[in-house]
């Protein structure tokens, strides 16, 4: 499984960037996919994650602002970040989970894309 994640760099307070993640090695259409982040000094967290119906659950911080979104037909995963604030800097990760229904949300799994850096300047 490859996980090759793109489209990160160096973006104003209130600006936008969009992230890819592009897989290989997996039936894409089959799968969860997940957004992860880590900032300098803090534990690695969920951003936002999408099951194979198109159902998303995102993290309190950037509901409203940032847009996670799926291509099957080229295995491919996106998030639209927004009014991005300073507090969004991370390396940005994708990942291959799967879905609790029960609750709603995303759950990771053992695969992960080598991250993207977001830095966002105030």
């Amino acid at each position: 499984v490859q996980l090759q994640a793109s489209g990160g760099g160096l973006v104003q307070a209130g600006g936008s960037l969009r992230l890819s993640c592009a897989a290989s090695g997996i039936i894409f259409s089959v799968k969860a996919m997940g957004w992860y982040r880590q900032a300098p000094g803090k534990q690695r967290e969920l951003v936002a994650g999408i099951n194979v119906g198109g159902t998303t659950n995102y993290a309190e911080s950037v509901k409203g602002r940032f847009t996670i979104s799926r291509d099957n037909a080229k295995s491919t995963v996106y998030l639209q970040m927004n009014s991005l604030k300073a507090e969004d800097t991370a390396v940005y990760y994708c990942n291959v989970g799967g879905w609790k229904y029960y609750s709603g949300s995303y759950s990771s799994g053992d695969y992960w894309g080598q991250g993207t850096l977001v830095t966002v300047s105030s």
